[in-house]
């Protein structure tokens, strides 16, 4: 199959509306990780990622009655750009099923290019089988955005022009994984021509459909996905694209949200642009990958990685959330809880073991007549350091707290620190994600028993995706059950924080 690949790929009709990207070193990142880091730079493309690729090879490959009915697709947004820009460019209908989470940025970025839009459900998912449905009702073409050998093959002509650009060895290429045809195409190309390079896909923890699909050796469908990526957001992998990638790809590297933001900041370090998150992760997979090696008493020095930069369509109010968490991905700030006996000396002696590193962040509220609790930030050089404050702090008589990996810190305590309330006994903690989209905030309040009694809200729009909201709600134990249903019926994704330390040092 790899011979028909290879074919398929040499022959591909990308160039007519993509161009060669180019293969940059990353000067920066390459020092730091004693290797040269390349980024292969698809957010180049006139729609700012490579997805122009696939769309435009399978719909030049369509017949002119295919072309006059017009076609239809669904996606998150890049795939959608990609099939609206090549059906302007073929002179056909295009009809874009996207789902309400996807960011306006690349809505609108649709509607400009011609391509109908019609929002549907909250991920990938439920938006291709609306798609499925008017594909039929409408007799459209269906351009799918990753399990088809058309567009696995455009996506391909990346591979093919990495290794025409760069004939030195190449030790690893890293690919962000969402449906798998970015990586299909890519190793498909690399194993056939240079097999001695190993292919690494790289996904979110939360949206990790493909990593889970070869562990257990079938293809898996998550209950739910993740949306910070919303550009690999997929919970079930193509049947094409699981084979190829179960053939062909030497291993899955999973990243976190403060990953992705440090990866991010990385690239723009490099290059002053900004990738959205799907277009950083396989710059936070070579990262990681460089980091385990480490670890393993193995280093890794002076090898080529090389990081596939494939896409750039970021929504400009995002960018306060990920500058926030890049520090923490880089390993460059540790997230403390510190309790400071309320005696004099104890905040110098605190200070003191703070030492020459700079404070980020302070939060400071008195618990008592005995104790105080400080919320703490501090800026640190790797990413053991954390744990290394944590024991000495206590070895000088703080009871202290990494919170550094506590999303629920990150993202509400540092915010709320304020103290407890008598009024809040038999509080239950839960922290809750949504879909960030007009009225998702009203049908959530809207779902709760009047009689729950809501003793603490934190609700932030950071410009995502995404809505987080921490809520503290008293319901009667009689009525547990029906809480449990409301949980279940909901449809959002949430935490029971209820036992989380950090809420009970500051909060609870």
């Amino acid at each position: 199959m790899s011979t028909d690949y290879l074919q398929k790929i040499l022959t591909s009709r990308v160039y007519d509306v993509a161009i060669e990207s180019p293969l940059e070193l990353g000067h920066s990142l390459s020092a730091r990780l004693d290797n040269q880091i390349y980024y292969k730079r698809e957010d180049m493309q006139s729609v700012f990622s490579f997805k122009l690729r696939g769309a435009y090879n399978k719909m030049a490959n369509l017949t002119p009655a295919q072309l006059k009915r017009g076609v239809i697709c669904a996606s998150a947004g890049n795939h959608a750009q990609g099939v609206a820009l090549s059906a302007k460019r073929l002179g056909c209908r295009a009809l874009i099923v996207m789902p309400t989470t996807t960011p306006q940025l690349k809505i609108n970025a649709v509607k400009a290019r011609g391509g109908e839009v019609v929002l549907f459900g909250d991920s990938y998912s439920d938006a291709a089988q609306h798609a499925s449905e008017l594909e039929k009702k409408l007799k459209l073409t269906f351009v799918h955005p990753f399990d088809d050998p058309d567009v696995i093959a455009g996506q391909g002509t990346i591979a093919m022009e990495i290794l025409r650009q760069h004939s030195a060895p190449i030790h690893a290429i890293f690919v962000a994984i969402g449906g798998g045809g970015l990586i299909s195409g890519v190793a498909a190309y690399v194993k056939a021509v240079r097999p001695d390079i190993k292919i690494i896909g790289v996904q979110t923890m939360d949206s990790d459909a493909m990593a889970k699909s070869l562990k257990a050796g079938r293809r898996v469908t998550l209950p739910d996905v993740g949306l910070f990526s919303d550009g690999t957001a997929v919970k079930l992998v193509g049947e094409e694209t699981f084979r190829l990638t179960k053939k062909y790809v030497d291993e899955i590297i999973l990243v976190d949200t403060d990953e992705v933001c440090a990866a991010i900041k990385d690239v723009f370090q490099d290059t002053r642009s900004i990738l959205e998150p799907a277009g950083a992760l396989a710059v936070a997979g070579a990262k990681k990958y460089v980091e385990r090696a480490k670890a393993g008493k193995k280093p890794l020095k002076n090898q080529t990685l090389v990081t596939i930069a494939c896409g750039a369509n970021m929504n400009f109010d995002r960018l306060g959330f990920v500058a926030e968490r890049a520090e923490v991905g880089e390993a460059h700030e540790a997230v403390l809880a510190i309790t400071i006996p309320e005696e004099r000396g104890s905040f110098r002696r605190f200070c003191e073991q703070v030492g020459p590193r700079n404070v980020t962040e302070f939060i400071y509220r008195i618990s008592d007549e005995k104790q105080a609790h400080v919320f703490v930030g501090v800026q640190t050089g790797a990413r053991d350091e954390s744990a290394k404050l944590v024991k000495n702090f206590e070895k000088h008589g703080f009871k202290a707290l990494d919170l550094t990996q506590d999303e629920l810190a990150k993202l509400h305590i540092r915010h709320l620190v304020g103290g407890k309330s008598a009024l809040a006994q038999d509080e239950l903690l839960y922290r809750f994600e949504f879909p960030e989209r007009p009225g998702a905030l009203m049908r959530f309040l809207a779902s709760m028993a009047p009689n729950w009694n809501i003793s603490l809200f934190h609700y932030r729009n950071q410009g995502g995706d995404v809505g987080r909201i921490l809520v503290g709600l008293q319901v009667p134990k009689k009525e547990m059950k029906a809480f449990r249903q409301f949980l279940a019926g909901l449809g959002y994704r949430y935490w029971d924080e209820s036992e989380n330390p950090a809420y009970k040092l500051f909060l609870g």
